[in-house]
């Protein structure tokens, strides 16, 4: 292990897949085509969630910023991802390692909360209809996410901070592909029994609080679904819930397996393969979902796509 004198390290060597060179081109080449279509496809659902009348709704407000929250968490770490993945030289600054830090896990906590409002305005909507605009009204919506942003940013601030005052006792190499709180615990010397602690119970108010009000709000959703008699208002329903549900799975199942277990107990490999799954795959994913079961979403799209021609 490279040695150091400082207090800390003025770089961190990211070994991620270097001891399996065969996976780096392919990895290389999947995120060299999915970055790319993350960032298109949120860029488009925030563009038609901005400009069509149609979608001028509470819950476009929650999926344009959860557009905007995907591009900024998949953009805080696809390019060193590249970077690395494409040169022999695997290294990321001290600083950037930090300032990576905090941005991944600010965004990553605030999609947590995000998702657990975006369930809410969907209860509202089915089980509480004739007060849907009254409770969802503008001010309310950006009060729930201007709490939800803030929430995130103290979870980073805070655990990441923790963190960082760790020895490292002069390693400078973290098995990964990324700077992520885990790793670093795991990585770190001396008495981190505490930290680990702190980021189990930390996480436990993240992850499983709003999961579980995710869960309940479906539950009610269910029940309010069964009761409607018509097959359309049915379908309908469970278009715009089943869209939210996918991407709540999608993105929480990766991410309670990485964040409560104690990071002592984290195998080699699975802090990487999560961390591409909840980082890269979920917000190259979420525009498609959306868009593949959502007709308003889709006819937003089909006008955008024509009017960009039109004016050409």
């Amino acid at each position: 292990m490279a040695l150091i004198n400082e207090s800390h390290p003025e770089e961190f060597i990211l070994l991620g897949f270097s001891d399996q060179h065969w996976l780096e081109l392919p990895l290389f080449i999947i995120l060299l085509i999915t970055y790319p279509m993350a960032l298109l496809g949120n860029i488009a659902i925030i563009l038609v969630s901005m400009l069509d009348a149609r979608l001028n709704s509470p819950m476009y407000f929650f999926l344009t910023n959860l557009s905007f929250l995907d591009m900024c968490y998949t953009t805080s770490i696809v390019p060193q991802m590249l970077f690395n993945l494409g040169s022999s030289k695997k290294t990321i600054s001290y600083m950037g390692c930090v300032v990576q830090l905090y941005i991944f896990h600010t965004m990553g906590g605030t999609e947590c909360l995000l998702l657990a409002v975006m369930s809410f305005d969907r209860y509202v909507a089915i089980c509480r209809p004739l007060h849907y605009t009254l409770i969802m009204n503008q001010p309310t919506r950006v009060l729930l996410v201007s709490t939800v942003w803030l929430g995130g940013i103290i979870y980073a601030v805070s655990e990441a901070t923790i963190t960082l005052q760790l020895p490292l006792c002069g390693i400078n190499k973290l098995d990964h592909v990324l700077c992520e709180i885990p790793v670093l615990i795991k990585t770190a010397c001396g008495e981190k029994e505490a930290n680990e602690l702190t980021l189990s119970v930390v996480c436990i108010f993240m992850l499983a609080v709003p999961l579980c009000l995710i869960l309940a709000s479906y539950a009610s959703i269910g029940r309010a679904v069964l009761n409607m008699k018509t097959s359309e208002g049915k379908k309908k329903a469970f278009g715009t819930c089943s869209s939210h549900l996918i991407v709540v799975f999608l993105f929480y199942g990766p991410g309670i397996s990485m964040y409560l277990q104690p990071p002592s107990s984290i195998t080699r490999d699975q802090p990487k393969f999560m961390a591409l799954f909840y980082a890269v795959v979920t917000p190259a994913a979420n525009p498609f979902i959306y868009t593949l079961r959502n007709k308003d979403v889709k006819g937003a799209l089909s006008n955008l796509v024509r009017n960009i021609f039109i004016s050409k």
